[in-house]
Formats: C-alpha cells, sequence, structure tokens
C-alpha cells in the first residue's frame, strides 16, 4: 500500500469534517440538601442528612444527526420523598441517537412525546417533581407533505434506570387543511391517534387481555379571533388496580372530553376549556396505578385550573382525578372546567390611568362524575354530563399596575373550596380567601427591590396564614430574599409555626448557584397541574446550574 494513501485519506476526512455544521452542548445541573433537626419539621431521622440529585447532559450535533446522554447521580441517596426507583449513586439515565432533516425524522434511544393534548399520551422530564417517563426505543415522524404529519413510537418507559415491563406502541397523524378555507385568518387541522400498552399477564379470565388500546381523535379551526379544540379519546378494557393489587377478573372502560373555545383581540383574550374524565388513568404497567411519584404515566392529565406564582394560593391546590376508585372512595372519574378573561384598561383613561392596568380573571370549578357503584367492584354506572361530590372551586382576579417608571404592583383576590376529603382522601372541606399584594421598585438600572405580603383566612382545617417575602436584585450577579409564612391562626398554639427561608443566588453568563437555609412545609407540591407530595423538612440548600 501506499504510504500517501494514508495521508490523503486524512486529508478528505479532515477536509469534509471542517465543512460539517456542528455544535456540542453540555449542561449541568445539581440540587443538594443537608437535612437538619427541627423543632417545628421535626427530628431527621432518615438515613444521610446530606443528599443530592445532579444531572450531566451532553448533546452532539453534526449535519442532520444528534447524539445525546444524560448522566445522573444520585449521592449518597436521592432528596426526600423522590423515587427510590433512583437508586445508584451515578449511573446513564438517558442516551439517544437522531437523524432529521425536512422531511424525515428518527431517533433510537430515548425520546419524548406528545399526541394532541396528550390525554392519550405524553412523555416529559419535569426534575423538580421527580419525573422522567422517557420511552427508550425507536420512534419514527414523516412527512410526506407540507400538510401531513405522521409519527410511530415503540418501546418501554423508563423507571429509575431501568424500564418498564409493559411495551408501548405508539402512531398518530395530524393534517392540517389551508386548502379547505379561502380566509387568509382561518385554518384548521384533524388527528388521530392509538397508543397500545402490551404486558404479559396470568389470569384465569379469558376477557383480560395482554394488550389495552386508546384511541384518540381531535379537531381544530382558528377562524379570525375565534379558536376551538374538541378531543375524545376511548380506553378499552383495563383491569381495575386499588392500592398496588390488581383485579383481573374486573374490566373497566375509559374515556375522556376535553372542548376548547377562545377569542381574541388587541387587548382582550377570553379562554374556556370543559373536560370530563372517566376511568382514565393509563400507566405502562397496571400495578403502577396510583402509585406517589407519578412514575410509568402514559398520558397527561393536569389539573385545569389557574396556576398561581404565590405560597398562600397554593395552599389548597386541586390535584386532577381521573381515575376509577372503590375503596378507600367511590370515584369514577372528574367533570368541570375553568374560564380565563385577560384584558388591558388603555392609557390616560379614567381606570387606565397614566400607564394602563393588566387585569386578569380566572373562575374553575370541578366535580365528580355522578355514579351509581354496584357492590364488590361488579359495575359502575357513570352519567354522561351529571355531576356529583363538588370537589374544588377557585376564583381569582389579578390586577397589573405600573404606578411610576421605577414603580409597578399587582394585587390579587381568590376565592376557593377545596374537598380536602375526596381530593386528598383524608378528610374535611376548605373555604378560604386569600389576598396578595406586590410591589416592585427599581431603584437603579441594574438594582430592584420587591415586596410581597399575602394574607389567608379561613374557618377550616388549620385557619388563618400570613406570608411575606422581601427580593433585592442587588445587579445583575447577585439576588437576596427573604421570606416566611405563618400559621398565627392555628387553634394549637403550639403549632402557630413560622416557616422560613432565606438565601440568595448568583448568576454569571450561563452559569447559576444558589444557597438557601429554611424550613419547607409538608404538603402538596404542584408544577403545571400535576403534583406531589413533598414532607416537612428543615436545612440547607444547593442549586447548581450551568451550560456550555
Amino acid at each position: 500500500m501506499s504510504k500517501k494513501l494514508p495521508i490523503l485519506f486524512f486529508f478528505i476526512s479532515f477536509n469534509f469534517w471542517a465543512q460539517t455544521e456542528e455544535s456540542f452542548n453540555l449542561g449541568f445541573e445539581s440540587n443538594a440538601q443537608y437535612y437538619v433537626d427541627d423543632q417545628v419539621t421535626g427530628d431527621f431521622t432518615a438515613s444521610d442528612r446530606f443528599r443530592s440529585n445532579s444531572y450531566l447532559k451532553a448533546e452532539y450535533l453534526v449535519q442532520n444527526f444528534t447524539f445525546g446522554i444524560q448522566v445522573e447521580g444520585y449521592a449518597p441517596q436521592a432528596l426526600l420523598n423522590y423515587s427510590p426507583q433512583y437508586n445508584d449513586p451515578i449511573n446513564i439515565g438517558l442516551y439517544y441517537a437522531q437523524f432529521k432533516n425536512d422531511k424525515l425524522d428518527i431517533t433510537l434511544g430515548h425520546f419524548y412525546e406528545q399526541f394532541g393534548n396528550g390525554l392519550a399520551l405524553r412523555s416529559w422530564e419535569d426534575r423538580q417533581l421527580g419525573i422522567n417517563n422517557a420511552i427508550r426505543g425507536i420512534k419514527l415522524k414523516y412527512k410526506p407533505t407540507e400538510n401531513i404529519s405522521l409519527t410511530g413510537l415503540f418501546g418501554n418507559q423508563r423507571v429509575g434506570f431501568k424500564v418498564s415491563e409493559g411495551e408501548l406502541f405508539g402512531l398518530d397523524t395530524q393534517m392540517d387543511m389551508p386548502q379547505m378555507f379561502k380566509s387568509e385568518n382561518t385554518s384548521g387541522s384533524i388527528g388521530f391517534s392509538y397508543v397500545g400498552r402490551y404486558q404479559e399477564n396470568e389470569s384465569d379470565n379469558p376477557d383480560f387481555k395482554k394488550l389495552t388500546s386508546v384511541f384518540s381523535g381531535r379537531f381544530q379551526m382558528n377562524i379570525h379571533n375565534f379558536s376551538t379544540g374538541l378531543e375524545g379519546v376511548v380506553k378499552m378494557d383495563d383491569a381495575y388496580v386499588e392500592n398496588g393489587t390488581l383485579y383481573p377478573d374486573k374490566l373497566f372502560k375509559g374515556n375522556a372530553l376535553q372542548f376548547n373555545l377562545g377569542y381574541s383581540q388587541k387587548g382582550l383574550g377570553i379562554n374556556a376549556t370543559l373536560r370530563r374524565l372517566e376511568n382514565m388513568n393509563f400507566y405502562s404497567e397496571r400495578e403502577a396505578a396510583g402509585n406517589t411519584y407519578n412514575e410509568l404515566i402514559v398520558n397527561y392529565i393536569p389539573a385545569l385550573t389557574k396556576q398561581h406564582d404565590y405560597s398562600l394560593a397554593n395552599m389548597y391546590v386541586y390535584q386532577s382525578q381521573p381515575s376509577l376508585s372503590f375503596n378507600p372512595l367511590e370515584k369514577a372519574g372528574e367533570i368541570g372546567g375553568q374560564i380565563d378573561v385577560f384584558f388591558n384598561l388603555k392609557k390616560d383613561t379614567p381606570l387606565g390611568g397614566k400607564y394602563g392596568t393588566k387585569v386578569s380573571a380566572n373562575f374553575a370549578s370541578w366535580y365528580a362524575l355522578k355514579a351509581d357503584f354496584i357492590s364488590e367492584y361488579q359495575r359502575v354506572d357513570v352519567g354522561f354530563l351529571e355531576a356529583g361530590e363538588h370537589y374544588f372551586s377557585d376564583m381569582s382576579l389579578e390586577v397589573r399596575k405600573k404606578l411610576s417608571p421605577k414603580v409597578s404592583g399587582i394585587l390579587t383576590f381568590l376565592h376557593g373550596n377545596y374537598n380536602k376529603k375526596y381530593v386528598e382522601e383524608t378528610y374535611g372541606f376548605v373555604k378560604s380567601n386569600v389576598a396578595i399584594a406586590e410591589t416592585t421598585i427599581q431603584t437603579s438600572e441594574k438594582t430592584s427591590l420587591r415586596i410581597e405580603a399575602q394574607h389567608l383566612w379561613t374557618r377550616d382545617d388549620k385557619k388563618n396564614w400570613a406570608a411575606s417575602t422581601i427580593e433585592l436584585n442587588a445587579n445583575s450577579n447577585f439576588s437576596f430574599f427573604v421570606t416566611d409564612l405563618y400559621n398565627y391562626g392555628n387553634e394549637d398554639t403550639s403549632h402557630r409555626d413560622h416557616y422560613y427561608l432565606l438565601g440568595g443566588s448568583y448568576s454569571k453568563d450561563r452559569t447559576r448557584i444558589a444557597l438557601s437555609y429554611g424550613r419547607q412545609r409538608g404538603g402538596i407540591l404542584c408544577v403545571g397541574g400535576v403534583c406531589r407530595e413533598v414532607p416537612p423538612a428543615s436545612g440547607l440548600t444547593l442549586n447548581i446550574t450551568t451550560s456550555l
């Protein structure tokens, strides 16, 4: 062989890669806590006072290809109340290879996907909630025309560093229909989905199938300032699960219906969503139904209520109730909806003032599906649009106002009704009112001070609460805060507790480091309408995020 051939090959290869568009992305996130004994939250009796969740993600892009890997560490253990499935100090959580051009998109390895509104399928990651239900397998997207998109997938869902026993199959088609409309301000689309879960089973019931199928159809239309959408889902026979016990001789169908209607113009927006769910919990392993860690969930059913930004407004927060239950309470699903209204009061008017005013209002109300339950799990007869037990309602009004070039404020008021017995399966019904005032003062170009005051009134549960926050953004790099929740109205005077938190952060380019110390009130933590339980705890918290 000529000695010039390797040199020539190297030159050709170097020239090829030199002309190739490529990039490398690296991201790191670490959340660590050191737990301490506290007279309010109690002594820390578990092992390992120091715990951390860390994520290192690397992604390499070259031409039409993307290669990625995510390494995760839970050392010496995961943070409190995260799934025990995250039991390795360090391991590979995700890996994938993707090819994508204008018509074709193929992914091998781990991937995320959503069909329609997610009522049939959604896989996603939320580290704050401890959710990562990525699918490991193959996903194929194909666009034969500009207006048609086809998706097919197969794989197993992630659970910890392993994957589910059950296998998932998915097919989805999305068709835009601009040719049906002559107006440029009118558009529409239709879509159809199929999701199947295949899991081996042992049962004497011949009607108990290994495959459970979900079918979905949806329609979306926009006409000038109006928009509307409808999605319907049918889940075929699925075995009933209660407290982790599978009943293969008790088979029930499920269904979902969601309707959206909206109107928008300059300075005004109205959006309404109505939804009915009946036995629509869907997991890649049947026995996982109802687990407290949100693991192995195939579909996405968030609570359709206003997502509040304030601690006391999230004291009694709704969680969707899609499942069928005979014990401890009889529940078949939920029915209800919400409406949002946004409008602007113009500048230089009596109500708008010099700078104008932004107003938003929300009303949400949810009920149980009215149903007749037949003893011994034999049957449940559910009304279509009949409401039963009142689960939750929330009315809120928010006013945002700029008072001067350097001062702005927000006023919020909300009234809520919360059925603890049925939502949390504990006891009680809570009626509450919350008032919140917030102001931000821009003291200089890079310095601002934010002050927040909250109050919650209720004659129920633990009675009245007060809360306040002071946050100083000293410059573009440093910020500091102190906050306190005080249960001053508790009838048990020995538990009129303060839940304080103080800390700060440093940000530079793509790096942020935050440090805080204080108490965490136990209860429900919700992000985007999906919730998990968090325990009461006290200690030091360190958060680091950076990327290249």
